[in-house]
């Protein structure tokens, strides 16, 4: 009504939503130390990827490492429709190289190798995660290890690398920890946070299109611009 461009709102640093039934099979899982990338699959290009923690939920996922991915997904990905355009890629053991990885695989085969595939992957996978990984391998799990071929354990070890999952959305605003967009930074004057349009109309916090990662940025552009603001006002 004061005529400021008010660019388009979207929840951010908030839970994802994914396809796959598996997020809901492992429920409650917490995972650290786990390398998280978000692709879009339209153009090929990897909008975000990062080390960190993150959680199964009953809906897809949340967690640290989750909220900061949305913050790029929100901004860039969120308008998509439809199709498999937004995957995340979880590798589950990125201290290890493929190569590095498949030895170690090697060497858990060898000391299991009269095990059903089913009952050797408890030094590899936390409880809840291992029926979902022999699920995704398509190995059967009453296989002996000792039957598994090459070609079988280097799919399991690029599945290790990259577990897919599918995002089909965001958790509703009341669930964001904050919204992007909001009044145009071009409206305002930066060295007062003073309207550009409308003289003594002051702007400051999360009406603002500013927004950071998680960290206590968000906090500090309150804080900041707030202070700012106030320091102006006359």
């Amino acid at each position: 009504q004061a005529g400021h461009k008010v660019t388009p709102l979207r929840p951010s640093l908030i839970p994802l939503v994914c396809k796959e039934k598996i997020c809901r099979d492992m429920m409650g899982l917490s995972l650290k130390n786990v390398v998280l990338k978000v692709v879009d699959t339209r153009s090929g290009k990897e909008v975000f990827s990062e080390l960190g923690e993150m959680l199964f939920t009953h809906f897809g996922v949340s967690g640290p490492l989750i909220l900061s991915a949305s913050s790029f997904y929100s901004k860039n990905l969120s308008k998509r429709k439809g199709g498999d355009e937004v995957k995340l890629f979880l590798d589950l053991k990125p201290a290890l190289t493929p190569e590095q990885l498949d030895k170690r695989l090697l060497r858990d085969f060898e000391e299991a190798k009269n095990k059903q595939f089913k009952n050797a992957l408890d030094h590899l996978f936390p409880a809840k995660l291992i029926p979902v990984m022999i699920e995704l391998s398509d190995i059967s799990p009453e296989k002996k290890v000792n039957e598994i071929s090459r070609e079988e354990r280097k799919a399991f070890g690029s599945l290790i690398k990259e577990l897919p999952m599918t995002v089909t959305g965001t958790r509703s605003f009341a669930e964001a920890i904050i919204t992007q967009g909001g009044i145009s930074v071009k409206d305002i004057n930066p060295s007062t946070m003073e309207s550009k349009r409308v003289r003594h109309l002051y702007f400051a916090g999360e009406v603002l299109d500013l927004d950071a990662m998680t960290g206590g940025f968000n906090l500090q552009i309150a804080w900041s611009t707030g202070h700012l603001a106030g320091d102006s006002i006359q």
